[in-house]
């Protein structure tokens, strides 16, 4: 009985996560779906295809969560039901799912039973998977046959060719579904189910269902046509693609929808792509040149987003002429979000105009947009500055776009006073030691004195990669005084970025600058009158002393003396204080103390 029991009592959570599978509260069910596969080894391949599966097939009125769950597990679970020969006991329960109002848990029911039907055997294939696609197309329900265009492109390659003509035939009929969503549905998968079909029927079949969707009179079916241009464009020949493709993305381009507007110029790289550059010159240049003039601000967002990629695919004597004006129009446009949108890819065009026009055409809009009222404008440009640097060379970039960044590294947002900072090393190495003493060596000691931390704090990992840029000697002639200066200042805020700022310096000088100029501002913060401050001195002795190397070490006070210095004599005991004072005991004794000192100190403060 008792070896019984040591064989039973493992399945007893087994049996416990079977029951919850029918409990009337949603959330032990939800945590019984998502452990299907730990039920499914306990029951084994065999009952698990017999009694687990067609409960779960009958269980398809349960909560959406639940649902979505169920879906999600059973696209793994073919390993659970004896492997591949078996994966056809998978499709029943993932078929009623299909049907399902929700969208979500379609889509996830759909997509797990493409990853069982890619593993699937051929003959399983035509025997199982093709008979469900085809249940599902001529479903009564409008779920159903949504469902059903997502699996034609698994059950295509399989079939033989009779059945081949058969699932066009079904691919034709919900193109011409009478619900919008079925056709949208239709519209979406196109591309893929198009990608299995072969050459002469891709020409004449697809084709023409492609022609049919992009005139339907929803425009929600018309936009998601637009993706089937560039994946067929990618099937096609060069000709077939310009005779067939082109003038649909030309027509969509004026379509009376915005949002189908909208879906070209988003896509009109992928579509120049498909169509080649020689019509892209002659007929998607015109096109897009529309779509950067159109009247809705959300079609303009999307092809300024573009315009960079696009000038990459035309010559730039084309873009200088007819792509160049419109980027001027969009620099002032009413919309900050164009602008916004304008300003994150204009200053890529540099590199592809070349010098001359950068300087001619491209500074002016530079200017423009670095002045521009909307702070995200202001910072797209400043975070791509190096692109421009590489065309025109740091000496007129210095002289064109500097005034402009100094008065930015004051601006009122400081979100862009943040990306200034950012860009500060990159500038500096380009600049060179000279022209940044000039010209940004204050800017960076300013801003250790920001109102917000977040710049505070990049300012402070400024300094220690301008250190690592300029050297140590430098670190020490321009920086480390200027940054002792600041550890005198009122506000117990400002003398912590100066603690931070000398944390982060230290690796960089090397052990001997750090003992002899930074180590005794530490050492004298520990007697500072907020208690924050002899907190983090206790913090950053842990990280500062390990720089100090078995050389300079002897010159540090005894430890005995150092520990009285910085943290009794400053008055700092008692209460909630006490947590400093240990953690300065403790972080010194891995390098300086003996135990039995470190218990005696211990006992004596506490």
């Amino acid at each position: 009985m008792a070896n019984m029991a040591m064989v039973d009592e493992p399945l007893y959570p087994i049996a416990i996560l079977i029951d919850e599978l029918k409990n009337d509260d949603i959330q032990l069910r939800l945590n019984s779906i998502r452990r299907l596969s730990t039920i499914a080894r306990a029951l084994g391949e065999d009952r698990t295809r017999k009694e687990l599966i067609p409960f779960l097939s009958e269980n398809n009125d349960d909560d959406d969560e639940v649902l979505l769950a169920m879906a999600d597990e059973l696209g793994g679970f073919i390993p659970h039901v004896g492997g591949v020969d078996y994966a056809h006991v998978l499709l029943p329960p993932l078929e009623s799912l299909c049907t399902v109002e929700e969208t979500v848990v379609r889509d996830k029911s759909v997509e797990s039973l493409c990853k069982i039907g890619a593993q699937m055997k051929e003959r399983d294939v035509v025997e199982w998977f093709i008979p469900l696609v085809k249940r599902l197309g001529a479903g009564e329900w409008f779920t159903a046959r949504v469902s059903a265009c997502g699996l034609f492109h698994i059950a295509y390659p399989s079939a033989p060719d009779l059945l081949r003509a058969e699932l066009r035939s079904v691919y034709n009929t919900l193109c011409h579904d009478d619900m919008p969503m079925v056709r949208r549905s239709a519209a979406l998968n196109l591309g893929k189910f198009a990608g299995t079909v072969e050459a002469m029927y891709l020409k004449s079949d697809i084709m023409t269902f492609f022609r049919e969707l992009t005139q339907d009179d929803q425009d929600s079916v018309r936009l998601l046509a637009v993706e089937g241009c560039a994946a067929l464009g990618k099937l096609l020949e060069p000709a077939d693609c310009v005779a067939n493709i082109l003038p649909v993305i030309v027509s969509f381009s004026q379509d009376k929808s915005w949002r189908v507007r909208y879906m070209v110029a988003n896509q009109l790289y992928e579509l120049c792509e498909a169509v080649g550059p020689e019509p892209t010159r002659t007929e998607l240049v015109p096109a897009y040149v529309r779509l950067l003039r159109d009247n809705e601000a959300e079609v303009r967002i999307a092809a300024a987003g573009k315009v960079t990629k696009f000038c990459g695919i035309v010559s730039p004597q084309v873009a200088q002429q007819h792509i160049l004006p419109c980027v001027k129009e969009l620099s002032t446009d009413s919309s900050q979000h164009v602008r916004a949108a304008l300003a994150s890819v204009i200053m890529g065009m540099a590199p592809l105009l070349g010098k001359e026009a950068t300087i001619e055409q491209l500074l002016p809009i530079f200017l423009s947009l670095l002045k521009d009222e909307f702070p995200d404008v202001r910072l797209n440009i400043i975070s791509k500055l190096d692109q421009v640097n590489q065309v025109i060379g740091i000496d007129l970039l210095s002289q064109s776009l500097l005034p402009a960044i100094v008065e930015l590294a004051e601006d009122r947002h400081w979100r862009v006073r943040l990306a200034i900072i950012e860009y500060i090393p990159l500038l500096a190495s380009q600049l060179g030691v000279d022209f940044f003493d000039d010209k940004l060596g204050a800017l960076c000691m300013q801003w250790l004195g920001d109102q917000v931390y977040s710049i505070r704090e990049a300012a402070a990992n400024n300094l220690k990669r301008l250190a690592e840029e300029f050297g140590p000697e430098w670190a020490l002639q321009h920086i480390i005084p200027q940054v002792m200066e600041k550890i005198n200042n009122p506000h117990y805020l400002y003398r912590m970025t100066v603690l931070v700022a000398i944390s982060l310096l230290a690796p960089v000088v090397g052990a001997e600058s750090t003992c002899q100029t930074m180590l005794p501002v530490v050492i004298n913060a520990a007697k500072d009158r907020v208690p924050n401050i002899k907190f983090n001195v206790a913090k950053m002795l842990q990280s500062m002393i390990p720089i100090v190397d078995s050389t300079v070490r002897p010159r540090l006070p005894p430890h005995h003396i150092f520990l009285r210095y910085s943290l009794v004599e400053s008055n700092y005991m008692g209460g909630k204080e006490d947590l400093t004072v240990l953690s300065a005991i403790l972080t010194l004794p891995k390098l300086y103390l003996k135990p039995t000192f470190v218990v005696g100190w211990m006992q004596e403060l506490l």
